[in-house]
């Protein structure tokens, strides 16, 4: 969707229009839901956190400024709301596993092999990033997951670009030592890519 078409979207759904406020909520309800399950490692969590973070969106369409763009405005929203969710509660783990789907194999036994690689992977990258600092994670995700660049993280972190190059640097250093640190992971990895 254009910039224009996403005003021209968020216009009428700050309208009243329903069908327009279901638009931008299919636009962005996976993205906005992988950023959080990222940063929290909580599928539960992120679920709750996307549902209120909307919530509170359309209710405020009339405050959004459409000079930025409204991801950042909304994983803005969804952040504060995560954040405020964690600390009313003691963080608990999850053990749940995110399912990954990948192409088709020519045989059930391949598929079956590729998606239990694919497993391996996303959990060894799960635990590695949920042992990073907050702060590393949140910029890892949005720079990788994401693709979003340095200046727009910089300014929805509200952190100069050097900061959050430095993060970035950080952050791949330590998930690197991490991942080859431990020989079940780094095993895992290597399932992975063979």
């Amino acid at each position: 969707m254009t910039k224009g078409e996403e005003q021209a979207l968020i216009k009428r759904a700050a309208g009243g229009d329903k069908a327009a406020a279901e638009g931008l909520i299919r636009a962005h309800q996976q993205s906005l839901f992988a950023y959080l399950l990222r940063v929290s490692g909580k599928p539960e969590l992120a679920e709750d956190m996307v549902q209120e973070a909307f919530v509170r969106v359309l209710a405020n369409l009339e405050r959004f400024d459409p000079r930025f763009r409204f991801s950042t405005w909304l994983f803005t929203i969804g952040k504060r709301l995560l954040v405020n969710s964690l600390q009313r509660h003691r963080p608990h783990y999850d053990t749940d596993v995110i399912n990954i789907r990948v192409g088709r194999a020519a045989t059930p036994a391949a598929d079956a092999s590729r998606e239990e690689s694919a497993e391996h992977v996303h959990d060894a990258l799960q635990a590695a990033l949920m042992e990073l600092p907050p702060e590393q994670r949140e910029i890892l995700v949005l720079f990788h997951q994401f693709d979003w660049p340095i200046w727009l993280i910089a300014q929805h972190l509200e952190m100069p670009e050097g900061t959050v190059k430095s993060h970035l640097h950080r952050g791949r250093r330590k998930m690197r030592v991490l991942l080859e640190r431990d020989d079940t992971v780094a095993a895992r990895m290597g399932e992975a890519v063979a």
